[in-house]
């Protein structure tokens, strides 16, 4: 009976990691865009902060959507983020080694 109990946990536990797919999230090609250029009144202001964005890249590297995820404190410093790197091109991010439209999450850091 404790055999049985045994082989149908790894059994379980075996089928759980085989429905587990293989994800690579896109990866951003930092050379197909220009780095955000720092708004004059956030400068001014000495305004700094982390943005994170999330991007929705399609399955030929390019952003189909964008979103702020977490504020910098700044709306000047998330906007002008976000514009400049929704520009960029990713390498597509794959599952199961196919490639496939996914999210993703990119912090950029704004600092002096």
């Amino acid at each position: 009976m404790r055999y049985q109990v045994l082989l149908a946990t790894i059994l379980a536990l075996g089928t759980v990691a085989t429905a587990q797919a293989a994800v690579n999230q896109p990866v951003m090609d930092s050379k197909s865009c220009d780095a955000p250029k720092y708004p004059k009144a956030s400068l001014m202001n000495e305004e700094t902060g982390t943005v994170t964005l999330g991007f929705l890249i399609g399955t030929d590297g390019k952003v189909l959507e964008s979103k702020i995820e977490n504020s910098s404190g700044s709306k000047s410093l998330d906007k002008t983020a976000l514009a400049a790197l929704s520009l960029c091109k990713f390498k597509p991010g794959t599952k199961d080694g196919k490639v496939e439209q996914m999210w993703t999450k990119l912090d950029f850091v704004w600092k002096f």
